[in-house]
């Protein structure tokens, strides 16, 4: 399964930027997304922004990918 993680880029340095999520943050390419700014929400996906997201889409995807952790935590099926 692949999965892109909605992250908040928080600076920019050429084809790179850091982006943040709960007091993490990573480096990445944005190769792949070169009109990418600081305070977009970007999808991640193996360490390459790939699309801007709307900070409410961001949100919705993070709230749910905790709940399924969370899940997974209890032994449960999400």
């Amino acid at each position: 399964m692949c999965l892109a993680v909605p992250l908040r880029l928080s600076s920019v340095e050429g084809d790179s930027g850091r982006v943040e999520e709960g007091g993490v943050t990573r480096e990445v390419s944005l190769a792949l997304l070169p009109e990418a700014r600081p305070g977009d929400h970007v999808l991640i996906h193996a360490g390459f922004a790939i699309q801007v997201i709307d900070e409410e889409e961001a949100r919705q995807t993070l709230a749910l990918l905790r709940e399924i952790e969370e899940a997974g935590r209890r032994g449960e099926e999400p």
